[in-house]
């Protein structure tokens, strides 16, 4: 017994702040829009490759916001390629990023960090 793989992460935010959410995953990072269950609550998956790794759902009673005391989600990572055109990309969509170079016991790699609209740290890998 153990863990396979991993499945989705979800984020949950009012409508406005949740399309917001939407536009960056797609437009910044790169994923896309698929397939999504009929729920009662509004929402979408979006997909990396034929996965569906982002669950987004409306959090409708905005008077009560969610607690964070659930839990603490720091960052998501994703391992990427062509560190230039993403580069250009955030600069052409003036998206704030933090670069890091690392070489470690002979692992050289490139981490861009970024922050999605609901406050969570998004870091993108290149390999070189």
């Amino acid at each position: 017994m153990g863990v396979l793989g991993f499945s989705h992460f979800n984020i949950r935010a009012p409508k406005l702040l949740l399309e917001e959410v939407k536009t960056f995953y797609l437009d910044i990072i790169g994923l896309t829009e698929g397939f999504r269950p009929d729920a009662p609550i509004h929402g979408y998956w979006l997909y990396l490759g034929k996965l569906p790794v982002l669950h987004l759902m409306e959090w409708s009673d905005v008077s009560q916001p969610p607690k964070f005391e659930r839990g603490y989600l720091d960052h998501i990572a994703f391992s990427c390629d062509g560190l230039e055109d993403f580069i250009a990309k955030l600069k052409n969509l003036d998206v704030s990023y933090t670069r890091r170079d690392f070489d470690l016991d002979s692992v050289v790699f490139t981490q861009l960090e970024v922050i999605d609209p609901v406050g969570n740290g998004v870091e993108l890998n290149f390999s070189q």
